[in-house]
C-alpha cells in the first residue's frame, strides 16, 4: 500500500495536507477525466448512481468521497484508483498545453456530433491531412 505525503503550507506540519486540500485534488481530477471522456456532469452523476448536485459537490471538493464510491467511480472512469491522487502534492500543477486544450476541445465536440457517418467523415479527415506526402 502506498503512503501520499502531501506538501502544504498549511501549520499542520510538514509533508501533510489539509484534507480539504485532497478533496478539492480529488474533485479536480474527478472533473478533468469526465472532461476528457466528454461526459456531462449529469451523465457522469447517471454512471456512478448519484445526483447531479451530489457528482457536482465531489468535483468542487465540498463533499469528500468514501473509499467505496472512489473505487466504483474509477472503474466507471475507466481508470485506477491512484489516477484521482497524481500531482497531489507536487509544487508544479498540471497546466495543459494549447495542443492538449485543442484536442480536449476536439474530443468534446467529437462527441456532440449526432451522426455517425459524420463522425467518420471527420475521422477521414484527419487521416488524410495527417497523412505526410511520400
Amino acid at each position: 500500500m502506498a503512503t501520499v505525503m502531501v506538501k502544504s503550507t498549511s501549520s499542520h506540519g510538514p509533508g501533510r495536507s489539509r484534507a480539504q486540500d485532497v478533496d478539492r485534488h480529488v474533485g479536480a481530477r474527478m472533473r478533468e477525466r469526465r472532461v476528457m471522456l466528454g461526459l456531462t456532469q449529469q451523465q457522469m452523476a447517471e454512471l456512478i448512481g448519484v445526483t447531479y448536485q451530489q457528482a457536482h459537490k465531489y468535483e468542487k471538493g465540498i463533499n469528500r468521497v468514501a473509499a467505496g464510491r472512489l473505487y466504483n467511480i474509477a472503474q466507471a472512469l475507466g481508470v485506477e484508483v491512484s489516477y484521482f491522487f497524481e500531482g497531489l502534492g507536487s509544487e508544479d500543477a498540471f497546466r495543459a498545453t494549447p495542443q492538449q486544450r485543442m484536442l480536449l476541445e476536439l474530443a468534446r465536440n467529437f462527441i456532440g456530433i449526432p451522426h455517425r457517418k459524420h463522425q467518420e467523415a471527420l475521422c477521414s479527415l484527419a487521416r488524410a491531412l495527417s497523412e505526410r506526402e511520400q
